[in-house]
């Protein structure tokens, strides 16, 4: 059984090696930054937030639930007690996002692709930090 620190569910910090820590901090401080920028911008609505969505095949007016949504599941993924739940909820509204664009046939390196990378950043930074984790996807025998 691995021992974990009683207050946030996570393993000891002396566990896990300070560039192991800084690089889970940095990964992880990517995709909320990336996140929150997303999120806030449906508030804000600019023009080309605007476009992009109804590109996309949104009205405008779905420009709030989305805003709602993403900041919701940012703040999970912010809080390191619910950071596993953000992270399977932004790995499925960034899985819409890679289907809309699938849809438009949008490049694949650049639009498709993108929310994978965020999601690769979300999870990396969580397997980096949480030997549960690393435990539950190595394989076994």
């Amino acid at each position: 059984m691995i021992e974990t620190n009683m207050k946030t569910g996570t393993p000891p910090v002396k566990e896990i090696s300070n560039a192991r820590l800084w690089t889970a901090r940095a990964m992880s401080g990517i995709v909320i930054l990336f996140m929150l920028f997303d999120g806030i911008g449906k508030f804000a609505k600019p023009v080309q937030v605007v476009e992009g969505t109804v590109t996309l095949g949104f009205a405008e007016h779905h420009l709030a639930t989305l805003g709602v949504l993403v900041l919701l599941c940012t703040v999970l993924y912010a809080i390191p007690r619910t950071r596993f739940l953000g992270a399977l909820l932004l790995t499925g509204y960034l899985g819409g996002a890679v289907a809309a664009h699938l849809r438009l046939d949008n490049p694949l390196w650049s639009h498709l692709l993108f929310p994978v990378y965020v999601a690769i950043l979300a999870w990396g930074a969580l397997w980096l930090i949480d030997r549960r984790l690393r435990n539950l996807l190595r394989e076994r025998e």
